[in-house]
């Protein structure tokens, strides 16, 4: 969040609306073992989703063979300028994923209970939007658009670079946890990127939307 609107009640409203939205998962299989999807994901939908949308002329490329599992140390994401360290989390008493402390809103978590990136499924990382006082790691991951590039450092030494083909922002009312993480072509390495969106409303301390990046593996390197 930004401007003095949004100086109150950070470290609970923060929390809140990063967790409402993984809590919905709860001990579900973070989209592991699901491989049918509706389609027509890439495209806006009326009311329960807004699509960034594709610009017209992208081609993306063909997604690359799963890799062989590996736990993420890092994330790079040059289009929004974010360089963070990945830190493992896994679920809170009440369902939802354990997200970095306020002292590390510079860090990404990852759910350690579901996919690590590159294997085959889909990976779930998650970020704080801001603080109570500046910006944090995922501050602008609305602006991020198709073909934008995501790199994965892994702890086998190798880096899984993922392509982007979907940003939504999906309201609280019709979220749909499966359509949000759900595997969108089976076999395929897949990631997801989450933060809080829309606007913060002050009466339940939370925002009204999250923000759903989707990439899929698309090359690997050392």
């Amino acid at each position: 969040m930004a401007g003095e609107e949004r100086s109150s009640s950070g470290t609970g409203r923060l929390f809140t609306g990063v967790a409402w939205v993984v809590l919905l998962l709860g001990l579900w299989l973070w989209g592991r073992e699901i491989t049918d999807v509706p389609s027509g994901l890439s495209a806006p939908t009326t009311g329960d989703a807004a699509a960034v949308g594709r610009p017209l002329g992208v081609e993306l490329p063909q997604a690359l063979k799963p890799l062989p599992a590996a736990k993420p140390l890092r994330i790079d994401v040059p289009s929004i300028r974010v360089q963070a360290p990945v830190v493992p989390r896994g679920l809170s008493p009440d369902g939802a994923v354990e997200a970095p402390s306020y002292e590390q809103a510079g860090a990404v978590a990852w759910y350690a209970g579901g996919t690590q990136p590159g294997a085959a499924g889909a990976a779930v990382f998650v970020g704080h939007v801001d603080t109570e006082s500046r910006p944090a790691v995922f501050f602008d991951l609305s602006a991020m658009r198709p073909g934008d590039k995501i790199w994965v450092s892994r702890d086998d030494g190798t880096v899984a670079e993922f392509t982007v083909d979907d940003v939504q922002v999906l309201t609280r009312e019709r979220f749909d946890a499966r359509q949000a993480y759900g595997v969108r072509q089976a076999g395929r390495a897949e990631l997801r990127l989450i933060t809080c969106g829309g606007t913060f409303d002050k009466a339940r301390r939370t925002y009204t939307a999250n923000v759903v990046v989707s990439a899929y593996l698309t090359g690997q390197g050392p």
